[in-house]
């Protein structure tokens, strides 16, 4: 209300999780409760859009986006990796409609209300744990060894010499899917972006190992 008196020419949008649609359901003429679902913003995961606010959005020519949680989560990162800012799921929700919808903003003056950062701190640590995987800075791969000495010795120097870094290994003798006499091995391997994932991959496989990526909502 005070945007639309002060600045009249200001467009106004909302943003909502695609989990929960309540507003952007009520403005476009179906004002019934939704059924929702997990969601990182908490914050705004209203299974119904209230009367009073529904009239003043529709009166003042609001528009809603929604937004899935892969943006938000996005969002969540861009915040705390270039603005040194901690948001919540629901706070960075405005972030994450640039995100997803750039065609929808590019070429004009944005302002993000960021919100609110009441986010729990294990779940902050998974968010950037998982932006670092969808960026391909932090990588899972799978790969299978003849169970013989120095052949893991032999994998681990490639993937040094190649520039990776190590951070977790699970070595699987009884319950590896591998022929009998190979074992399996799980590497977790930071990198520095994509493009070097996808080049350590490259020598790994040129070196003869037979790797496996492990998308990251894979499950043992």
């Amino acid at each position: 209300v005070v945007a639309a008196a002060l600045a009249p020419h200001v467009e106004l949008v909302g943003v909502q999780s695609a989990a929960f649609p309540s507003m952007a359901e009520a403005l476009a003429g179906r004002p019934g409760p939704v059924a929702g679902g997990p969601t990182l913003a908490e914050g705004i995961a209203v299974g119904q859009a209230g009367v009073l606010t529904s009239a003043l959005l529709a009166a003042h020519g609001a528009s809603i986006l929604t937004v899935t949680d892969t943006s938000i989560e996005h969002a969540v990162n861009l915040f705390l990796e270039i603005e040194k800012v901690v948001a919540e799921g629901a706070g960075a929700a405005g972030l994450a409609a640039l995100v997803e919808h750039p065609d929808r903003f590019r070429g004009r003056r944005v302002g993000v209300v960021l919100t609110g950062g009441n986010i729990d701190p294990r779940t902050l640590a998974s968010v950037v744990l998982r932006g670092l995987a969808h960026e391909g800075r932090l990588n899972r791969w799978r790969v299978w060894l003849d169970d013989r000495p120095g052949a893991l010795a032999r994998l681990t120097t490639v993937v040094g010499e190649a520039g990776g870094n190590i951070v977790e290994v699970q070595h699987q003798r009884l319950f590896s899917t591998g022929p009998i006499r190979s074992t399996e091995v799980e590497l977790a391997v930071e990198t520095q972006d994509r493009a070097h994932a996808e080049a350590l991959l490259a020598q790994l496989r040129g070196a003869g190992f037979d790797v496996l990526e492990v998308p990251l909502d894979s499950r043992p």
